[in-house]
């Protein structure tokens, strides 16, 4: 089982533990991931970790796709990638309507079409078989609409990729699911209960089937984002992980429109879901964490004593042994915890 850091996005101020990834790095951490919201992007302390490591692989997860046209990404993962001799990874993802169009000014509509379109005009752009050409629903290259000069030309990247891009996508919802596995490399669900596979399992081999690349759970990596906090109290290391379920369950998205809500329920947490969502878009914040199943933070994370830590643990390596997940992305923690975990899975 591989593991990997999750970096968190900006509050009112940004900085980046390099001395701790670097440590991270000599441990056997075999990556680390970058992130966006609405304040710092993913993309620019991605190549501040690449320019100051030497084999971790670094990715973003996520960048958000109505932000960046599909050739500025691509061109982006072709200088980060051949600057750092192929250690770029390239998550992606459709973010949310609240953000893509309350901050970017950009429509929502149809988020899955875009995503396979986003995907197909990179893979297209890494393969340089032709100069580029793509008639799609969000996406004609070159650019056909109402306002066009008719100056527009297809184009070939000028520079040539480093080997094969990895694009992973964020995903928890059935139809990104199917799609991920469709096109996509792997997939990084914001939380998971290894126990529970099989809420993905039919999904991801409806996507296998149709998959060009001819996926595999054998070929295709899961690699879910994991929240690590030690402590002797395990009510009080419950707290962030419960903060952060109730922000996703109750606060990403509207009722009816919010795929993290709909997601705890399929994990067996109707009720509390419900509960959850209606304190916390009340403004009952406080409430809503407080709600939040002591058993659900225990499925999805490792938070508590060291010994109740290396219990679940296992759990996460028999999965892994199973072929079920790739890597744990794992977020949080300090140095003292990273080292502990490197010590019970490398």
């Amino acid at each position: 089982m591989h593991l990997g850091l999750f970096l968190g996005y900006s509050g009112a101020t940004y900085s980046i533990d390099i001395k701790m990834i670097q440590e991270a790095e000599s441990l056997g951490y075999s990556s680390v991931w970058t992130s966006e919201a609405y304040g710092s992007d993913s993309v620019t302390p991605a190549a501040w970790i690449l320019a100051q490591t030497e084999n971790i692989k670094v990715g973003t997860a996520i960048i958000q796709i109505p932000a960046r046209t599909p050739a500025c990404a691509a061109m982006t993962a072709m200088t980060l990638q051949s600057l750092s001799k192929n250690r770029f990874i390239l998550g992606v993802g459709p973010s949310g309507p609240q953000v893509i169009e309350g901050w970017h000014g950009e429509s929502y509509d149809r988020p899955l079409t875009r995503m396979r379109e986003y995907i197909e005009i990179i893979r297209d752009i890494f393969k340089r078989e032709s100069p580029l050409e793509y008639d799609g629903y969000h996406y004609q290259l070159p650019y056909r609409g109402d306002k066009a000069t008719g100056l527009g030309k297809p184009l070939e990247s000028i520079l040539h990729p480093v080997g094969e891009l990895e694009i992973f996508t964020a995903a928890v919802a059935p139809k990104g699911i199917q799609l991920a596995a469709e096109i996509a490399d792997g997939m990084f669900p914001i939380f998971m209960a290894p126990e529970r596979f099989d809420i993905f399992q039919k999904d991801l081999e409806i996507g296998f089937a149709k998959s060009k690349k001819v996926n595999s759970i054998n070929t295709f990596k899961v690699s879910p984002i994991v929240p690590l906090v030690v402590g002797e109290d395990i009510a009080l290391c419950r707290r962030p992980v419960k903060s952060m379920l109730a922000l996703y369950i109750g606060g990403m998205g509207a009722p009816g429109k919010n795929f993290y809500n709909d997601y705890a329920k399929r994990l067996g947490h109707e009720e509390a879901a419900i509960k959850i969502q209606k304190l916390y878009l009340t403004g009952n914040k406080s409430e809503a964490e407080e709600s939040v199943p002591d058993e659900l933070v225990d499925s999805i994370a490792l938070a508590g004593p060291k010994e109740h830590i290396k219990e679940r643990l296992q759990v996460w390596k028999n999965a892994a042994q199973e072929g079920k997940i790739d890597s744990l992305l794992i977020s949080g923690g300090n140095l003292s915890s990273l080292r502990f975990l490197a010590e019970l899975s490398l």
